[in-house]
């Protein structure tokens, strides 16, 4: 009896822990899409989260140095596909832009080469400033 119980709590608190991490809509591209206020709590959690966790800016160099996410690793979505040796597959990884497209276009190229732990950030870096969430130059 006690077992039985045990497997209806797992059952039932799997998914909703699951959907408090975040989980965003799933894209048709095999990644997730999250929210501005998903990946911003899961960067200020930085080093106390138990998921370990990289964010990916995929804008120019010239973009990354007017303001990027502190943390983030630039790797300019032009040159993603050469450098894919540079994206954990060990950590969730949080993909943004200015607005989006970039983005988008980046994890699906991720989520093709077998990542698939990827997560666009919806609304990019113009979201993250809109919010008023810390910018670092």
């Amino acid at each position: 009896m006690k077992r039985l119980m045990m497997l209806a709590a797992i059952a039932i608190v799997m998914p909703l822990a699951a959907a408090a991490c975040g989980m965003g809509e799933q894209s048709a591209d095999g990644y997730e899409n999250a929210t501005i206020q998903h990946a911003h709590d899961h960067w200020q959690q930085g080093a106390t989260s138990m998921i370990p966790f990289m964010m990916l800016d995929v804008r120019t160099p010239e973009e990354y140095a007017e303001g990027h996410i502190r943390g983030a690793k630039l790797i300019p979505v032009q040159q993603l596909a050469k450098r894919l040796s540079e994206v954990s597959h060990d950590k969730q990884v949080y993909v943004y832009c200015k607005s989006g497209g970039r983005s988008s276009r980046a994890s699906k190229l991720l989520a093709s080469n077998g990542y698939n732990n990827i997560e666009n950030i919806k609304g990019g870096f113009d979201a993250w400033k809109a919010a008023g969430y810390p910018v670092e130059k």
